[in-house]
């Protein structure tokens, strides 16, 4: 089922309330720096999902320059596609050995391609949007987006590099709705996924995301790591507030003895403040991992 106003409620959301008064910089580990070595980037796309049938995305595969293939490497998985830019603190904390040989996997969520006759949706700026699949993919609370990357992505990319199988050393962030789904996809599978990294996370009542607080409380503790960020210019409106539910959230986990780190700022619906704390979270979720 399609939620298309739904869907552009919370995009138009997500792209226009960027411009906030927050003026969070990112730091010398998110910039490029002489000597370090540069990994690669490449492109591809995926159009034979099982998981989410008749969608095509585009994703991105960043391999390290010390990635030799000798042994597994961590990986991190981004929805949206490249945010918080992972490959440049990616190329600096592991120069530096600060965090592991990671493998970055960064994924569009999918669209589906208009049937014959299908009037195309418009952008706010009138040029035509794709019926986009991101909301019922990312809000969620099911399995299924585990699944598609544990059953499709990962595969695809494991048959060109060596990623660990060690759930410890895998990790998947994301912003908004891409933040709950982080969460959804290791709460679901933590035998595959325990590092989350949540900015502005919509643990709002999208598609019932305001119940996980209570979810967090009533489950056993799984063996999870969280890094949240979320400030006080976030969105409240008819779906909930952004703010007031990853406080909520936050307390269950800490009740919860979950280790969990939570950064509040004064930021708006954006990347800013998350982009200038990766570095930081990254290390709080990979820093300390090494392959048994």
């Amino acid at each position: 089922m399609r939620y298309p106003t739904l869907f552009a409620i919370v995009s138009l959301a997500f792209t226009l309330s960027g411009f906030g008064a927050d003026d969070y910089q990112p730091g010398p580990d998110s910039k490029k720096q002489s000597g370090v070595p540069e990994g690669t980037l490449t492109k591809y796309s995926w159009s034979n999902s099982k998981i989410f049938p008749d969608t095509v995305r585009d994703y991105w595969v960043y391999v390290p320059k010390q990635y030799d293939g000798s042994k597994p490497a961590c990986v991190f998985v981004c929805q949206d596609g490249q945010m918080y830019s992972a490959p440049l603190v990616f190329d600096n904390l592991i120069h530096k050995k600060e965090i592991p040989v990671t493998i970055g996997i960064f994924i569009r969520p999918g669209d589906k391609p208009l049937k014959p006759g299908e009037v195309p949706r418009k952008r706010p700026d009138g040029r035509p949007a794709p019926a986009s699949n991101r909301s019922f993919e990312y809000d969620t609370l099911s399995d299924a987006y585990a699944r598609f990357l544990l059953e499709e992505i990962l595969p695809e990319v494991a048959k060109k590099y060596k990623l660990t199988s060690n759930p410890e050393g895998r990790a998947i962030g994301g912003s908004s709705s891409g933040g709950i789904c982080a969460f959804t996809v290791a709460w679901q599978r933590p035998d595959a996924f325990r590092k989350v990294f949540s900015t502005v996370g919509s643990f709002t009542n999208i598609r019932g995301g305001g119940k996980y607080p209570e979810l967090v409380r009533a489950a056993e503790k799984k063996p999870i790591r969280i890094f949240m960020q979320d400030g006080s210019g976030d969105l409240v409106n008819q779906f909930g507030s952004w703010p007031e539910a990853n406080k909520a959230m936050h307390a269950a986990l800490k009740e919860k003895n979950y280790t969990v780190r939570f950064e509040f700022g004064d930021g708006a619906h954006n990347t800013k403040h998350g982009t200038m704390l990766f570095p930081d979270a990254i290390r709080f979720l990979l820093g300390d991992f090494k392959e048994k």
